[in-house]
């Protein structure tokens, strides 16, 4: 599902935010100029219980490096293609951004199980939501 996550850039420009250190740095073609973060809480459903509460604050490459480093490998990207993060991890006990991390592998998801993934930032930005039911 896609739903309201495709969202333009114009409409995070109250969300941006140091991101946290690199270390090592970067490579030279991978450096981002702070801010480079952004703002985003990231709530995550299982059956309507908050099953993780993280943020896009956590996240160590920013949106700029991931697309760099992609590139720099020979992928081409095109005007129109979608361009995600993939999990986002917090660092605190409940702020695990995949299942898998969250339940360690003792729980999957079953048939029947509703999935809400919900995010807002500063300023107004609400993405919205995105469900998904396993069937």
């Amino acid at each position: 599902s896609v739903g309201a996550w495709v969202v333009p850039l114009d409409a995070l420009a109250e969300c941006w935010v140091d991101g946290p250190p690199q270390d090592p740095p970067p490579l030279p073609h991978l450096a981002c100029p702070e801010p480079r973060g952004l703002d985003l809480a990231l709530t995550l459903e299982v059956n309507g219980a908050v099953v993780s509460r993280t943020n896009a604050r956590h996240l160590y490459w920013s949106m700029a490096q991931q697309l760099a480093h992609l590139t720099s490998n020979g992928a081409l990207a095109r005007t129109g293609d979608l361009f995600a993060t993939g999990t986002v991890s917090g660092p605190e006990p409940g702020s695990e951004g995949s299942l898998f991390e969250l339940w360690r592998g003792e729980r999957w998801l079953a048939d029947g199980d509703t999935v809400v993934i919900r995010g807002d930032g500063p300023g107004g930005a609400d993405l919205g939501q995105v469900t998904g039911t396993v069937v």
